[in-house]
């Protein structure tokens, strides 16, 4: 017997038919926006709920200001051994002290004694006196954090540990494949200087992007992280000169070039690990690091001056404008 098939009188049944949705909620200091396109409300509200649920979870492990959260307590254990930390901030961890072996210091989680101090003088809007500055800058060393096998150790007593230059990027990846779990994967998460972003919107070949501290400019990406780093909202003037948020391990006062970095990476983690790093090394030594594209600007002597890699302007929309 021979069976002949029609496939002219079936048909697959078609995707359901996708629609934008966009939420946010305040975490990790900072507004959290998650935009995707599902195929129900229902599902988007149960994918945002995922991805809050993991800035909601990282911040209890990870925020330096709760004085409760896992990261204060390893703070607080500095100088008496190795410490048992959550797998999360152990990869947290493990990343930080590549990236500063890799910079030199240049990003260095072991910062937050100078850290501490440079808030409390933009508080005051005064420089922090140089013995007290030297005392800090006493306590910071990435060789001085030891990781072993989940288990962390500061090994000098007064050592604390900032994770503001990293943990945004680890969270926004995290919270995108919490979102992905749902069935949602054309969406992106953005914590405000970072985003993780996944499979660009229906019928489009990537979600558009506008570039932070430049608005003529608009970025094509999927499936990437982009982070940008920088003093353009948070800086402060102390006797007639500008200080960036960003603190220089090596000087331990605020950056004075009003730089500022864009970086695109093959993950949120990866970008927000480097932009700050960048902001210090300079654009030619941070460049050099390489495994992303990346912006940057700042000033030299009285002038505005910007460079970039070599593949950063194919990722910008030709047809973007002011």
């Amino acid at each position: 017997m021979i069976w002949i098939v029609l496939l002219g009188a079936c048909s697959l049944p078609e995707e359901a038919p996708l629609s934008e949705h966009v939420f946010a909620e305040p975490h990790m200091g900072t507004r959290i926006t998650i935009k995707m396109w599902a195929d129900t409300p229902g599902r988007a509200e149960r994918a945002a709920k995922a991805g809050f649920d993991v800035f909601r979870r990282l911040d209890a492990l990870m925020s330096d200001y709760k004085p409760d959260s896992e990261l204060s307590r390893l703070s607080d254990a500095a100088g008496s051994g190795p410490q048992a930390v959550s797998p999360e901030l152990y990869d947290v961890l493990v990343e930080s002290k590549r990236i500063a072996e890799r910079t030199g210091g240049a990003f260095d989680v072991t910062i937050a004694p100078v850290v501490l101090l440079w808030r409390k003088a933009r508080k005051e809007r005064a420089l922090p006196a140089p013995d007290v500055l030297q005392a800090a800058r006493a306590k910071v060393g990435h060789a001085d954090l030891a990781l072993h096998q989940g288990r962390a150790e500061l090994k000098r007593a007064g050592m604390r540990l900032d994770l503001g230059g990293i943990a945004k990027g680890y969270a926004c990846d995290q919270a995108l494949a919490a979102v992905a779990k749902e069935g949602v994967t054309r969406a992106y998460v953005d914590a405000g200087g970072g985003m993780s972003i996944g499979d660009p919107p229906p019928d489009r070949p990537a979600w558009r992007i506008g570039m932070i501290g430049d608005a003529r400019r608009v970025l094509l990406l999927k499936n990437c992280g982009v982070a940008t780093a920088g003093d353009l909202e948070q800086f402060v003037e102390i006797e007639g000169r500008r200080y960036s948020h960003i603190v220089d391990p090596a000087t331990g006062l605020g950056l004075t070039n009003r730089a500022m970095c864009t970086v695109v990476a093959p993950t949120g983690f990866a970008a927000d690990a480097v932009d700050t790093a960048i902001c210090v090394l300079g654009a030619e030594r941070g460049f050099a690091l390489g495994g992303f594209e990346a912006w940057m600007s700042w000033v030299e002597d009285g002038r505005v001056r910007s460079a970039e890699t070599p593949g950063f302007k194919a990722l910008e929309d030709q047809r973007s404008g002011p």
